[in-house]
């Protein structure tokens, strides 16, 4: 964002991936090594040096901010012994074109938006549906929770880090102008 790095999407029908791309060209930058998101995965990205994933929430703006579809995975802080961290950026809602900023975006440790880790999430499926029972039938929950920016003051049109207070931030040298 601070250098004005743009998303791209592939085309209008990319609603998707543009967010999830530019994310990860800055994974790229920064020499992370991470295993490949799919299509169906949690978290989008699995660090591979660190116990950390980051599951990517790209919201378009104006547009929905209060609460945001989960997609069969409720939000938490820890999965499978890695620490979880939602990232949210919010982008034009009307792009003029394919290319545009980032608005302003928002990490934060899974557990500010769900504290409760011990709730196991199970999807029901089921074939023999139907006249001839050959159907089946996906019984997926969907989730529904409130994002970042209903839930803190402040964080719309800026750069964001919520952590726990028992995860402390090392101490970082910044470049002169970086604007922190």
């Amino acid at each position: 964002m601070r250098e004005n790095v743009l998303i791209e999407r592939e085309g209008r029908n990319d609603k998707e991936f543009h967010f999830q791309n530019w994310f990860k060209s800055r994974l790229d930058d920064l020499g992370e090594n991470y295993d490949e998101p799919g299509r169906n995965t949690y978290p989008d990205f699995k660090l591979v040096r660190h116990t950390e994933g980051y599951e990517l929430k790209g919201l378009a703006y104006p547009g929905r901010d209060a609460d945001y579809d989960c997609n069969s995975q409720l939000p938490c802080g820890e999965h499978n012994g890695r620490q979880v961290f939602y990232v949210f950026g919010r982008y034009p809602v009307n792009p003029d074109g394919n290319r545009y900023p980032v608005l302003d975006l928002v990490i934060c440790h899974g557990s500010f938006l769900n504290a409760d880790n011990t709730y196991e999430h199970k999807n029901k499926s089921f074939r023999g549906f139907g006249s001839y029972g050959d159907i089946l039938v996906r019984d997926r929950k969907m989730y529904v929770a409130p994002t970042p920016f209903a839930l803190a003051e402040g964080a719309a049109h800026h750069r964001t880090l919520i952590l726990p207070e028992h995860m402390k931030v090392d101490d970082v040298s910044y470049p002169p102008n970086f604007g922190h």
